[in-house]
């Protein structure tokens, strides 16, 4: 269905059955983006196992559209490039450099 497969920004909800948490990481990993998930049970265990699973940038648990100016955000696949906010954020402004010296060896 087009509901599952897109990004759709609205006022929108899909239900779904699934007889298992497999089958609802396999088929949420089944689309080209990856911007955000939300996971809902009392099974901490469980809602660890699917964030984990699950192909996106953001999983709110419990919550939903939860930020702090301190996590990064940015998606997966087709859902954006680097990451906003937070430390991770920074890295786009950064150059890294190396530099490898090689010294002389001591004479004892």
């Amino acid at each position: 269905m087009r509901i599952a497969t897109e990004e759709i920004f609205g006022p929108v909800q899909q239900i779904m059955k699934f007889s298992t948490v497999e089958e609802v990481i396999e088929r949420a990993n089944n689309s080209i983006y990856g911007l955000a998930a939300g996971v809902y049970t009392k099974d901490l265990d469980l809602a660890n196992r699917t964030a984990q699973g699950l192909r996106s940038g953001t999983v709110w648990v419990n919550c939903y559209n939860e930020f702090a100016s301190q996590l990064p955000f940015g998606g997966y696949k087709m859902s954006g490039h680097g990451r906003e906010k937070g430390s991770y954020g920074l890295q786009n402004y950064l150059e890294t450099k190396v530099v490898v010296t090689a010294m002389p060896e001591k004479n004892s």
